[in-house]
């Protein structure tokens, strides 16, 4: 735990959930895998396999409260674990570009499978056409937030641009509605279609308005060293 304490990322500007919660659970969890003698790879399968069950049970199984709070739980351990996986890496000293790559695929995977389960867990209901296309919209605005995230992580570390200024705990609490943990967490209104509808609208449009603002920040620090 001391080891892991000190194998933090910088929290500044991470949405809160993941800041104080998330990443703080999940220090037990990867200590849990070290003892075991688990590679960060092994973290990363279980992360997957815990948001597999609550993707299946989206789609084969009736929305009820009890089924809600099944999903919420298993997607918030998959989210603790994929944070779990990293930790591991930076306390044994074995990150590698491959434990890197499929940690971004199984993201990848996982980002639009979510929203796809969703979008058939709705069409089971019955709900109107207007909630298929915000399902819809919300799976692209996802996947697009994540790749443009990556991306420019990427191509501003080969360029050599430094990172921005820690932007303090505010930013922290006004990103709460893009944070992964609070997505998980909606689910446990799955058994109580009207508000789950409701408020999974209003994470689709702030999350909407913050890709837009986001992406065009991206652009223009990736742009600003090419105009020089």
């Amino acid at each position: 735990m001391a080891g892991l304490g000190r194998a933090q990322k910088p929290g500044e500007g991470v949405p809160a959930y993941t800041r104080w919660v998330n990443r703080r659970l999940a220090r037990y969890a990867a200590a849990a895998g070290y003892a075991l003698g688990w590679t960060p790879n092994m973290m990363t399968a279980a992360s997957a396999a815990f948001s597999a069950v609550a993707i299946a049970l989206l789609i084969a199984v009736p929305a009820g409260p009890a089924t809600g709070v099944a999903i919420a739980v298993l997607l918030a351990v998959g989210y603790l674990l994929d944070s779990a996986d990293g930790q591991v890496a930076r306390l044994q000293g074995s990150g590698s570009p491959a434990g890197e790559w499929l940690d971004h695929v199984v993201d990848a995977i996982r980002t639009p499978a979510i929203h796809v389960a969703v979008l058939v867990g709705f069409w089971a209901m019955g709900q109107p056409a207007w909630v298929l296309a915000v399902t819809l919209a919300y799976c692209l605005v996802s996947v697009a937030q994540f790749m443009s995230q990556i991306l420019a992580e990427q191509l501003a570390r080969s360029a050599k641009i430094p990172p921005p200024p820690p932007s303090g705990n505010r930013q922290s609490f006004v990103l709460i509605p893009t944070d992964t943990g609070t997505f998980c967490w909606m689910f446990l209104l799955w058994g109580f279609p009207p508000a789950f509808v409701a408020a999974y609208t209003i994470m689709f449009l702030l999350n909407a308005v913050h890709s837009a603002v986001s992406m065009r920040r991206k652009y223009q620090k990736l742009r600003r060293p090419r105009v020089a």
